[in-house]
C-alpha cells in the first residue's frame, strides 16, 4: 500500500512540475529569435536595419456589445533599410486573436496586424496587448486594444 501511495504522489508532483511548466508553444521568445541583419548590431549601422512603424499602437473600441467580435486593423510600414519579418505576435488572452504577415515585408511596403477581441461572456472593462515579435531593434512591439462590454440582457 505504501508502494502505491508513493508512485501515485510521484506521479502527481510529476504531473504538477510539467504542467505548471507548460508555455504556449506557438510563442517564440524573443531571445531565440536570431536576427541576421542585427547579429552583429556593434558593427551595424541602426540605418540599415529594418524598422516597423505604426499608425497608432493603441485602439479604443469604446462600447461594444456583449457577443460580438470587435475587430481592428493595426496599419504598418517597414520604414527601414532592410527586409522586415513579423516572426510571431502574441495576445496577453485567449480571447483576443492576432493575424500577422507571414511574408517578408520589403522597405517601403505596408501591412496590417489583424486583430480580434471575443466579447462573449466578458462584460466590463478590458484591456489587452499583442507583443509583436520582429527582426528589428528592439525586437517587440507592443499594441493595446480596450474598451467596454456592456452586458447582454439575460431575458
Amino acid at each position: 500500500m505504501k508502494k502505491i501511495k508513493l508512485v501515485l504522489n510521484s506521479v502527481l508532483i510529476l504531473l504538477s512540475v510539467v504542467a505548471c511548466n507548460s508555455e504556449n508553444p506557438n510563442r517564440i521568445p524573443s531571445e531565440l529569435i536570431n536576427i541576421t541583419a542585427t547579429a552583429d548590431s556593434a558593427n551595424q549601422k541602426q540605418n540599415q536595419l529594418p524598422e516597423i512603424t505604426f499608425t497608432e499602437t493603441q485602439h479604443d473600441f469604446g462600447k461594444i456589445a456583449e457577443g460580438i467580435q470587435a475587430t481592428y486593423n493595426f496599419k504598418f510600414s517597414n520604414t527601414g533599410k532592410a527586409d522586415l519579418l513579423i516572426v510571431g505576435a502574441n495576445a496577453s488572452c485567449g480571447c483576443t486573436v492576432p493575424e500577422y504577415p507571414k511574408q517578408i515585408i520589403k522597405p517601403g511596403q505596408d501591412g496590417y496586424i489583424t486583430v480580434k477581441y471575443d466579447s462573449k461572456g466578458r462584460p466590463g472593462i478590458f484591456e489587452k496587448t499583442i507583443t509583436v515579435n520582429c527582426n528589428t531593434i528592439p525586437r517587440e512591439t507592443i499594441l493595446t486594444i480596450r474598451g467596454e462590454v456592456e452586458a447582454q440582457d439575460k431575458n
